[in-house]
């Protein structure tokens, strides 16, 4: 049985991720924590019925008393690492759904995982199709070089470009640095009527352009549009509902647990 601890576990995925723990046969959720609806049991927020487990503010505390195998944080970007380190220096295993994180971070978190000889795991997006989406776009990406992205989500989400499309851009520019292919230039005379209206292009984003959308209405969807002689391909994925993401959670929960010391990036690493 894996104990669980949920961080962000009054928000709306962490609601998820708590129904999920409570209904898998081989998953215990052990603490909550979250600086909303603190008292009250977690079980009764998510909507699952009573499970015992009250939600508290105190994060140190609460992994302190009942120390989890496992902590799955889906909290704000402002909190995520202080709330890792502070798991990782109990050398608690992590499953970090949170975006916003930066490359220092990350590292940040590897040094801190290897000291503690245990393991903490980092997916943008644990959609299974979203997985897929990314590993078919890498591909076109050497045979179809001009490609765009772009991403929505709901007005809520508070980082953009999304921790996918980031991810999605960087493996299509590896991928074309590798086959020895680069994007058609833009005319020179192009004229951009407002900054950014060419999307984020960057370093970062494996010099792809980047366009995000932030409405309500919407949950998580991307689209890759590759453009070439006489042809359109696009590659689209859908999470229509946060239960998108609850088989890839449940996954990351059960591998983490085995993974080696340190950092793991993407569902991909362990499907």
């Amino acid at each position: 049985m894996i104990t669980v601890a949920v961080c962000g576990a009054a928000g709306k995925m962490g609601r998820e991720v708590v129904t999920t723990v409570c209904g898998a046969d081989d998953t215990r959720l052990v603490a909550a924590i979250d600086k909303f609806s603190t008292g009250v049991d977690v079980g009764e927020i998510a909507g699952c019925g009573a499970c015992g487990v009250p939600i508290t503010l105190d994060l140190t505390a609460a992994l302190s008393d009942n120390r989890p195998h496992v902590m799955v944080d889906f909290s704000v970007p402002s909190a995520v690492k202080a709330n890792a380190l502070t798991a990782l220096s109990m050398g608690i295993r992590l499953v970090i759904g949170t975006t916003g994180l930066s490359e220092r971070d990350l590292r940040e978190l590897d040094e801190a995982a290897r000291a503690k000889s245990t393991a903490v795991f980092v997916a943008p997006n644990f959609a299974i199709g979203a997985v897929l989406m990314m590993e078919f776009a890498e591909r076109a990406a050497r045979y179809m070089p001009n490609v765009e992205i772009i991403e929505l989500h709901h007005e809520q989400k508070v980082d953009s470009p999304s921790g996918t499309a980031m991810l999605t851009a960087q493996r299509i520019g590896a991928a074309r640095r590798q086959a020895g292919v680069a994007a058609d230039p833009l005319p020179t005379e192009q004229k951009l009527n407002a900054a950014g209206a060419r999307g984020a292009c960057e370093e970062a984003t494996g010099q792809v352009p980047v366009h995000s959308v932030r409405l309500p209405g919407f949950v998580a969807h991307q689209e890759v549009i590759f453009g070439g002689p006489g042809q359109i391909l696009t590659i689209r994925h859908d999470s229509i509902n946060r239960a998108s993401f609850m088989p890839g959670v449940l996954l990351a929960v059960r591998k983490v647990v085995d993974l080696p010391a340190g950092l793991t990036v993407g569902l991909d690493a362990i499907m």
